[in-house]
């Protein structure tokens, strides 16, 4: 049963929403387009705030829900690592050949599932930074480094803890190119209402 769950936790990750949504919604192939990522900011920026806002809540309740699937089960499956599982089946769908997105909506979600008021704190850093930055990448990275320190050094949660390291190694991992484009300034930015660059 336990392997049943984590299966089923790597299928729940593997639905592409940003690829359902481009091609149900708008006849478009979102990995050819923009970025070529299948995540909410790629939408966003390709398809607009309606299809992206979609994307990142589908992203993150696939989360949420494999982090429930133990609990809803009965299984002696800890809820982190089948919300990892998911992470990994976010980041590599079957459904989309293995080509999927950059694992923080999903991590966001199986955080927002084991600590909600974790998950919160998470969301205000990761605002504060792109209201400054305007970088969303920055922003996910700052958000991922903040659950490191704060877990590695604020709690004593090992298995929160170890599911952080995990997921923030995910993330920084994922965005590599994201890191080279920030430090060569040619990352794109948020455009704010009002606001030309």
């Amino acid at each position: 049963m336990t392997a049943l769950i984590l299966l089923l936790a790597y299928l729940l990750g593997s639905i592409p929403f940003g690829l359902l949504v481009g091609k149900i919604g708008y006849g478009i192939d979102i990995r050819e387009h923009g970025s070529g990522n299948l995540g909410g900011t790629n939408t966003f920026r390709v398809l607009g705030a309606k299809a992206g806002t979609i994307v990142i809540v589908g992203d993150m309740l696939k989360g949420t829900l494999a982090a429930s699937l133990p609990m809803f089960f009965s299984v002696p499956v800890h809820p982190l690592l089948a919300g990892a599982v998911a992470v990994v089946g976010h980041m590599y769908p079957v459904f989309a050949k293995f080509r999927g997105g950059k694992a923080v909506a999903t991590s966001g979600g199986v955080m927002l599932f084991y600590s909600p008021l974790f998950f919160l704190s998470l969301i205000a850093v990761f605002l504060v930074v792109l209201a400054v930055s305007r970088y969303v990448s920055l922003s996910s990275m700052a958000a991922a480094l903040y659950a490191v320190v704060y877990t590695v050094f604020f709690t004593d949660d090992i298995p929160l803890t170890v599911a952080v390291l995990l997921l923030a190694s995910f993330i920084f991992y994922r965005h590599r190119a994201n890191i080279k484009r920030i430090l060569n300034k040619t990352e794109p930015k948020v455009k704010w209402p009002g606001k030309t660059s």
